[in-house]
């Protein structure tokens, strides 16, 4: 069974000199159920649906399964999809042993960046380089499928 351990930060500043990678993402919902949510990404030639449940309390470990689609049905689904989409730049940043994914939103989140982090564990300790600010792990307003309203 796959499970995701993450943490979100607030990015205060430059950072975009030190990513080693970027694409350019879409992603809309087929489900944004408090308990779980159904997701269709596109990223740039790839497509993924994605299905992920809600924490535990006092948990950032969730169950995430992911799976590739072809992009030509990303785009059929996104017919049946939710209302709204999340439109953004992620750049891949490597900081020391770490590798953090910014979110660069774009469209009704212009100005919105988040830096994400993927752990081993939830203990594991995550070094913070300068550009990153204010910690938003397990706040609702920043969960993508809540950036679609």
């Amino acid at each position: 069974m796959a499970t995701e351990t993450e943490r979100k930060f607030l990015v205060r500043s430059e950072f975009v000199h030190l990513a080693v990678r970027k694409l350019n993402i879409t992603q809309f919902y087929l489900s944004t159920d408090p308990g779980r949510t159904v997701r269709v990404r596109i990223s740039d030639s790839e497509a993924y649906l994605t299905i992920k449940n809600k924490p535990d309390i006092n948990s950032i470990t969730r169950f995430e399964w992911e799976f590739p689609i072809p992009v030509a049905d990303a785009i059929e689904m996104m017919k049946v999809s939710i209302p709204g989409k999340v439109v953004k730049t992620r750049y891949i940043v490597p900081f020391g042993n770490q590798i953090f994914e910014v979110d660069v939103f774009h469209e009704n989140n212009e100005g919105l960046i988040v830096a994400e982090i993927e752990l081993d564990s939830e203990d594991q300790i995550v070094e913070k380089p300068d550009w990153l600010g204010e910690e938003v792990t397990g706040i609702p307003d920043y969960y993508n499928s809540n950036l679609i309203k």
